[in-house]
């Protein structure tokens, strides 16, 4: 994802970097899980926020 906020499209905003540590560890932070635990999930369902956000709440609700 680049760095320069001018060239960002609204298409990476939907996106979760995975090469950006900072940004899956914000990710992770915001909803109260471990980074490890976003890798993963991103492994599994690919790097949509919805997604993932999603996912969090189910991975909440199996706790």
């Amino acid at each position: 994802m680049d760095d320069n906020n001018k060239d960002r499209s609204l298409l990476d905003r939907d996106r979760l970097s995975v090469d950006q540590y900072y940004e899956v560890e914000h990710f992770a932070r915001e909803n109260g899980v471990s980074p490890s635990q976003v890798s993963r999930l991103i492994k599994k369902n690919g790097n949509d926020r919805m997604t993932l956000t999603q996912a969090v709440r189910a991975l909440r609700d199996r706790k």
